[in-house]
């Protein structure tokens, strides 16, 4: 019998096989979102590296080969207000990073949003 493959394998898995030009960028987010709260998982979504607690929280878009497009895809996104957080969908906000340098200079506001949303999870 073959052994079941954990869904954090299975986003290895997929970095691993990954042809993108940000790759190096896109696991330097993937880090932030995994650092960010113990108790975020990642697992594939969409076709893409996706992270719940509880919840669906935010999953990556890779199609795009220009940028960094995150999709923060849980009902309480609306109650927060953020630079980076674009849109006004329903339940949905779009966060969109370009370089290596705009992820450092977000870094912080990222994990801000990550931790007020396992926050509103664990209310």
């Amino acid at each position: 019998m073959a052994k079941k493959i954990s869904d954090a394998e299975k986003v290895r898995e997929y970095m691993a096989t990954l042809e993108h030009p940000l790759k190096k960028e896109i696991e330097a987010v993937r880090t932030i979102i995994k650092n960010s709260n113990s108790k975020i998982a990642e697992r594939i979504k969409w076709a893409a590296p996706s992270y719940y607690y509880k919840e669906d929280l935010v999953t990556f878009n890779p199609r795009d080969q220009n940028l960094i497009h995150l999709i923060f895809h849980h009902p309480n996104i609306e109650k927060i207000s953020s630079p980076i957080l674009e849109g006004n969908y329903v339940s949905r906000r779009m966060t969109y990073l370009h370089n290596m340098g705009e992820i450092e200079a977000n870094k912080t506001e990222i994990e801000r949003i990550l931790n007020q949303l396992v926050s509103f999870l664990d209310e």
